[in-house]
């Protein structure tokens, strides 16, 4: 009695092992609605947002008022104060607001969160973020730890304060 360890005849190796090409092809569709219906599943997710009109916040002497606008040709247009400044001019100015604020309080040791200038942004509504984000970028370059928005909070018709 002869023992066979191999195929039968006529029988191809290839016949015995698994395709894997539909494996991969459903594997590939279900990773592709899986990633779809993750982004919508996380859009949808219900949550309330705390009751937070806004905090106004007290200007002080050493703050710097800055308003961004768009100029003439896509162009921007920074004012501190009320004098119309360039690039370089707004890093000079606030560069040597810090050096000033510095030497008031009797050096850089001295320095604390009630004494350390702020900068405070209005930017026009219609304004380019690339205008409003320049002016960020150069006022944290000066050394300027603290850069807000000062926007109009909405009317407050309806809202009573407790």
């Amino acid at each position: 009695m002869a023992v066979s360890v191999g195929p039968a005849e006529g029988e191809d190796e290839a016949i015995s092992d698994i395709n894997v090409v539909p494996l991969t092809d459903v594997m590939l569709v279900l990773l592709i609605v899986f990633l779809i219906t993750t982004q919508v599943i996380k859009q949808a997710v219900p949550i309330k947002l705390p009751n937070v009109r806004y905090e106004p916040t007290t200007t002080k002497p050493e703050n710097v008022s800055l308003t961004v606008r768009n100029g003439p040709g896509a162009t921007c247009e920074v004012y501190w104060g009320l004098t119309k400044v360039t690039q370089k001019d707004l890093l000079d100015r606030a560069v040597k607001k810090l050096e000033d604020q510095n030497k008031a309080v009797g050096g850089v040791a001295n320095i604390n969160e009630e004494n350390m200038p702020e900068a405070h942004i209005r930017g026009d509504i219609n304004t380019q973020y690339k205008c409003i984000g320049a002016a960020i970028i150069t006022m944290q370059e000066a050394g300027f730890q603290r850069v807000g928005f000062i926007s109009e909070p909405p009317p407050l018709t309806g809202y009573r304060a407790q």
